[in-house]
């Protein structure tokens, strides 16, 4: 996978398929290995891009702080170096709140959100103390460790998916790891929701009984959404749901641009950068 400057730093990404964009935004710890059954499933009818967060997998450590306004000034500069001009973008559990933000910092890049298992804040105290714990683990060599193998369990649908989390994580900076926890403790952009034009996906395991007060924040402040709620399943939705999330994220994509486009509202939208063709089933598969 390929390696780019992008706002004064090294970012490692990886691109594939054709169509209209969309960008996925992992979690702390995590790297962009978190979407490879999205590059799997979605490429055959889709441009899909992820990239691994600065300090985080093959991506170049930073020394300065790390918050959710520079990661979304990455996002836009690495669609600026790919000529992508606006892209739907999806971000997974803490990338979710990092989505949002991109949204309404650079709202005119982007056609739509799908917020999978997502936050726009941290405000009840379990989730608190799990990412205060996190963060503070992240802090010690031995306690990262196991910290990362957590992670990359609780993710993993076999073994062969855990070796590849937990592979990228190991490659990421535990300082940066650390910052990207902190930041979200004390950010929230709820009440800025309601300021979002676009429409927004949102995307949640029915069993992920935590997160139901976060979509039910979202939802009141959200012009233009769906709610979708995947039977039988909890947070960890890329891995463990990949079939059920890319068919909703499929149907809702191609449902928004056809409305889009026949009502002129996309004015760079190009009608023929969607394949008329069904997809076919896709194959669980890491490269």
């Amino acid at each position: 996978m390929p390696l780019a400057t992008i706002n004064g730093t090294t970012i490692h990404f990886k691109t594939s398929g054709t169509g209209v964009p969309i960008i996925f935004i992992h979690p702390p710890l995590l790297t962009n290995a978190n979407f490879s059954y999205q590059h799997a499933e979605l490429s055959d009818q889709f441009q899909v891009v992820t990239f691994d967060i600065r300090g985080h997998g093959r991506s170049q450590s930073f020394d300065g702080h790390l918050t959710y306004e520079l990661i979304a000034e990455d996002i836009k500069q690495l669609m600026d170096y790919l000529h992508i001009d606006k892209a739907f973008i999806a971000g997974y559990s803490t990338g979710g709140s990092i989505a949002m933000q991109a949204l309404l910092t650079y709202p005119e890049r982007f056609l739509g959100g799908i917020l999978i298992s997502a936050m726009s804040e941290a405000s009840h105290f379990t989730l608190k103390n799990r990412i205060r714990l996190a963060a503070g683990l992240s802090r010690w060599k031995w306690a990262n460790r196991l910290l990362m193998l957590a992670i990359a369990w609780g993710n993993a649908d076999s073994r062969l998916t855990f070796r590849k989390l937990l592979q990228g994580a190991k490659q990421g900076s535990a300082r940066n790891i650390q910052q990207y926890y902190q930041y979200s403790l004390d950010y929230n952009c709820t009440n800025e929701l309601k300021s979002i034009e676009a429409p927004i996906l949102l995307l949640y395991g029915e069993k992920d009984r935590q997160f139901r007060r976060y979509y039910h924040k979202i939802q009141q402040q959200l012009r233009h959404y769906e709610l979708i709620l995947l039977p039988n399943h909890k947070h960890q939705l890329p891995t463990k749901a990949s079939f059920e999330l890319n068919d909703e994220i499929r149907k809702w994509i191609l449902a928004v641009t056809t409305e889009a486009t026949n009502n002129k509202h996309l004015e760079a939208f190009d009608p023929s950068m969607l394949q008329n063709e069904q997809p076919q089933e896709a194959q669980h598969s890491y490269d």
